[in-house]
Formats: structure tokens, C-alpha cells, sequence
């Protein structure tokens, strides 16, 4: 069960979207939400360079600015369910966040595909991605308007472990939106085999295999998340992981894609992975990262 949403925020409008699908999740879960604003301590230095003769309690005036913007989004943000906590700190944005999440033991961090246009510290890329290289939980990306709850949900899936947690996952952030399992496959050294004279029969009958392999496994991984294969959308197809997540996504109408992080080892768990960046970039879907 997720019991905390953190919905760290910088307060742009891009934000706004971000902490209001945050508030329908929260709802939707039956979890408590805390929206949090960290005020940049290198902005607030920049700032008072530009003045001669900044005022002594500008950092106080900048906090409680912050603080009254924040009780206002909260007070949006009630029409959806229960009033949100708020946490209003100065700091470095990414500890500020890690260390809210933990000490909250987030089950979700919710935030903007990009931030303000002064002080981009929640574009893609910076914020985010430092968040998701230091924390290990679930963090939702958020890029469309929240007028509603999650309608379809695609889940490329590489048969570990990790895609029954992400399945589980949507099941509870969207119970009633229709999932699209994706999972893409290449035969390996395709490219050398073509070169080293396998005709393109014998390469056609070892991806024919694969394909099989991966319909028998999918198999597998529904019954394992108790779904039933006429509930579910899926689709196995052949090439590049990260031109069909998004071509998939367009084609089936998908609002969020859920993805797990691609680690390469023991000592690089909390890196993204290549696949998992590019979806991030470039998706114009919400993405939450496992």
C-alpha cells in the first residue's frame, strides 16, 4: 500500500499539474499527501549579490512568499480529498527531497517534467534525475494536465522481478485503467550473424523463436500478477526498447508508462539506465520510474 505521496513542488505552473495529479492519486489510494517546497539557498546568494544592500530578513520575506503560495495550492488541491501537509525548507532542492521522502517513508514522489523558467530545478535531467539516481522509490513524472484518473497504462516488460512489482504498481495507482504490456526483443549479435553470412530465412525463424519464448513467458508474468490475458492489451514485438515504448504509447493511446530503472551492477542500481532516459525525454505521457 502507498500511505505518503510526496509532491515536491517549485510552484510553476508546470508543478501545478504535477502536484494536482498527486492529489487525485492520494485519493485515489487513500494515502496522505504532503506537498513540499525547497527554496534554493544558491538562488537566494544570487540574489542578494544583485542587491547592493539586500534586506537583513530577505531570506525570511522569500519563505513566507513561498509559504502563503503553497497554503493557496493546498487549498486548490482540497477539492480532491483530504488537505495536504506542507513542508517549506531552504536548501540544496535534491537532499531537501531525498531526505523528506525518507523521512516521511514516501511510497510515491510526485513531480513537474520541468520547472520555472528562472530556476529549472525540477526540469528533467537535473533535479529529477538526481532524485531518481539518490532514492529508490517509485517517482511519477508528470507532463499532462490531471483532469482525470489514469485511463490506459503501458508496462514494458523484460520478465524480471521488476516488472511484476510495476504491474502490481499500476493496479493500485490506476485500478480501473486498462494495462498494455510491451516487450520488445532483439536477437543477439543479429547484426554480426547477418554479417558473418546467416541468411535472412534462418535470422526470420530465430526471431519467430523468440518470439515464442517471449509469448510463453508473458504468459508467465500474468499469471503471476493474477491477470486474466483477456483483461489485459499485449504486445510483443521485435527491435529497439525505446522507439516502440514510444511508438506504443502514441498507437495505444497511453496516458502514463510505468518503467524500471536499468542498473548494470550492484554499485549502479540507482542509475538510469539508457532506455529508461530517452523515454524520459522524449515521451509526452506521464512516466513513473520504478
Amino acid at each position: 500500500m502507498i500511505r505518503t505521496i510526496l509532491a515536491p513542488t517549485d510552484l510553476s505552473a508546470p508543478a501545478h499539474r504535477a502536484a494536482e495529479r498527486a492529489a487525485l492519486l492520494a485519493r485515489a489510494c487513500a494515502a496522505q499527501l504532503t506537498l513540499q517546497h525547497v527554496v534554493p539557498v544558491g538562488a537566494l546568494e544570487s540574489l542578494r549579490q544583485l542587491f547592493a544592500s539586500a534586506p537583513a530578513d530577505l531570506r525570511q520575506r522569500l519563505l513566507d512568499e513561498a509559504g502563503e503560495e503553497l497554503r493557496a495550492l493546498a487549498g486548490e488541491l482540497a477539492r480532491h480529498g483530504p488537505v495536504a501537509d506542507l513542508h517549506l525548507s531552504a536548501g540544496s532542492v535534491t537532499a531537501a527531497i531525498v531526505a523528506q521522502a525518507s523521512a516521511l517513508d514516501a511510497g510515491l514522489l510526485v513531480l513537474g517534467a520541468r520547472g520555472a523558467s528562472l530556476v529549472r530545478d525540477l526540469a528533467v535531467g537535473s533535479t529529477t534525475e538526481r532524485v531518481l539516481r539518490e532514492s529508490a522509490r517509485p517517482l511519477l513524472v508528470v507532463r499532462q494536465a490531471a483532469h482525470h484518473g489514469y485511463r490506459r497504462v503501458l508496462i514494458p516488460v523484460d520478465f524480471s522481478p521488476r516488472a511484476l512489482k510495476a504491474i502490481r504498481l499500476a493496479l493500485l495507482l490506476a485500478p480501473h485503467a486498462e494495462l498494455v504490456l510491451l516487450h520488445a526483443f532483439e536477437v543477439p549479435f543479429e547484426g554480426r550473424l547477418r554479417h558473418a553470412g546467416v541468411g535472412e530465412d534462418e535470422l526470420a525463424l530465430l526471431r519467430a523463436r523468440a518470439a515464442r519464448e517471449a509469448g510463453e513467458q508473458m504468459g508467465e508474468l500474468l499469471a503471476a500478477a493474477g491477470l486474466e490475458a483477456d483483461s489485459v492489451r499485449t504486445v510483443v514485438v521485435h527491435g529497439d526498447a525505446s522507439l516502440h515504448i514510444l511508438d506504443q504509447t502514441q498507437l495505444q493511446g497511453c496516458e502514463l508508462v510505468i518503467i524500471g530503472k536499468r542498473g548494470l551492477g550492484p554499485f549502479e542500481e540507482l542509475l538510469l539506465g539508457s532506455v529508461t532516459r530517452h523515454v524520459l525525454a522524449q515521451a509526452q505521457s506521464d512516466v513513473l520510474v520504478v
